[in-house]
């Protein structure tokens, strides 16, 4: 056993959580820095008109998160594959998984690419560009759609760098990208007067240098999977289980996408352009929130899915637990800053006085239930890293499915524009009873399965039998 593997399997837990999870979380805190500044920085490009440009980054978003979907599905769903296959010590199907995820990486990005460039008007009306937001938006995703192939290298390369106990390589990859973007944003927006365009561009050559970064180490030696130009055939039984467990995080940004359909449609029709700009920034603020969260998760995966595979179920429920109080605590915390502050954060994007002012009244109603995401996040990664499919599709459909978007629907009916923002902590709230329910439901399996491998010592070697 490698010493990553023997750091997954036998490191205390919290030390071993906070070594994997503090480097996902500082990148993934600087990927959701670089996205405030895109905002940021195009709201005050434009002035006088900075409510449409935010509005056409706020529409484009939603589609770009289409091209992300994917790009989770197969990064979590071979991570998943990819930490267990460690676990059982199987590091030929390990490294077999590795180049079949960046065959489905660069297959499925280069068919989004395709696609959104042929209708990339349509999908804008659909996502809810109104006539006066749909030139923005359109300057800033034909820019993004060509660069999808190297978002989508970099999520699958930081997922699987992170999945053999890696997470500084990560961490690194996605600095570096989060880094150069909040630098040429000034340069490509201001400097060369490119606007909301150069916003654009300096994202994509900013993922470009993280991929190369992150290449260089796959192609060096340094990391414990090899990749085989040979293992890039396709194999379908890899396929086939990386999209059965991705298919959760792929549901749970499509539904998102989805929803948003529906949430901008409605925001036209009660709030005008100024609604769209604010769920916008709400989003940002949002995702700047969640994203330590995610860093956490990250972390988890790994522990969770290598000892699963070892079959060490304590402690896989003990790291579970531990990751659970985390993000709860970051999720109150997150809660009292955007309920606290809400127009000194609103003033950073725009100055525009009614844009604030609606803001503030907005961000209170929606975060209302934030303190208990964090353990909806925890609930749908133990399925993902567990490999269980079925759960983790369902939890991961839960929330945006089956209660967001029918409280969007109907909420707004009765209460206009606040039935909108109403139904947020509503779905949130709902969504935490189904996940608490589910979770102590395995928490109750994972204890039986180590009481059975208590009283039979010779289960606990996965190559027993064999």
């Amino acid at each position: 056993m490698d010493e990553r593997s023997q750091m997954l399997a036998n490191e205390k837990i919290s030390k071993l959580l906070l070594k994997l999870s503090v480097p996902a979380m500082v990148g993934m805190l600087v990927q959701a820095f670089y996205n405030l500044v895109d905002t940021i920085f195009v709201g005050h490009a434009y002035g006088a008109d900075s409510i449409q440009a935010i509005g056409g980054i706020a529409v484009a978003f939603p589609i770009q998160m289409v091209g992300m979907a994917v790009s989770l599905a197969i990064g979590i769903g071979g991570s998943s594959i990819i930490s267990r296959r460690m676990g059982e010590r199987e590091m030929k199907k390990a490294n077999k998984t590795f180049s079949n995820l960046i065959f489905l990486s660069i297959l499925s990005s280069l068919l989004i690419t395709g696609a959104g460039i042929s209708f990339i008007v349509p999908l804008l009306k659909l996502f809810g560009a109104t006539e006066t937001i749909l030139p923005y938006s359109l300057e800033y995703l034909e820019v993004i759609l060509y660069g999808t192939v190297l978002f989508s290298l970099a999520m699958v390369t930081n997922s699987i760098a992170r999945s053999e106990g890696n997470a500084k390589v990560a961490m690194n990859s996605m600095m570096m990208a989060g880094g150069l973007n909040i630098i040429l944003d000034p340069i490509f927006i201001f400097g060369f007067g490119m606007g909301i365009r150069g916003a654009a561009i300096a994202t994509v050559l900013a993922q470009g240098i993280g991929v190369l970064y992150i290449a260089r180490y796959f192609l060096s030696g340094k990391s414990t999977l090899r990749f085989h130009p040979a293992d890039l055939k396709p194999d379908s039984k890899i396929i086939k289980e990386v999209l059965a467990i991705g298919a959760s995080p792929f549901a749970r940004n499509v539904s998102s996408s989805f929803m948003i359909i529906i949430l901008n449609n409605l925001l036209a029709f009660y709030g005008g352009d100024i609604a769209i700009a604010i769920f916008g920034i709400i989003s940002k603020l949002l995702m700047f929130t969640l994203m330590p969260m995610f860093g956490i998760i990250q972390g988890l995966q790994p522990i969770v899915g290598f000892n699963y595979g070892a079959k060490n179920f304590g402690r896989v429920r003990e790291s579970v637990k531990l990751a659970i109080i985390i993000t709860t605590g970051m999720s109150i915390a997150g809660f009292l800053v955007l309920y606290l502050f809400p127009e000194q954060l609103f003033g950073i994007f725009s100055g525009d006085h009614q844009l604030i002012v609606e803001g503030k009244n907005a961000v209170r109603i929606v975060v209302l239930a934030t303190p208990l995401i964090g353990f909806q996040v925890v609930g749908g990664a133990l399925y993902q890293a567990l490999g269980k499919a079925r759960p983790s599709l369902f939890l991961s459909m839960c929330r945006q499915v089956l209660f967001l978007i029918p409280l969007v629907l109907i909420l707004p009916k009765y209460l206009e524009l606040f039935g909108v923002w109403a139904a947020f902590p509503l779905a949130d709230t709902l969504a935490f009873a189904v996940t608490l329910i589910m979770v102590i439901r395995e928490f109750k399996v994972l204890a039986e399965e180590g009481e059975n491998m208590r009283n039979d010592p010779m289960r606990n070697d996965p190559l027993a039998g064999n």
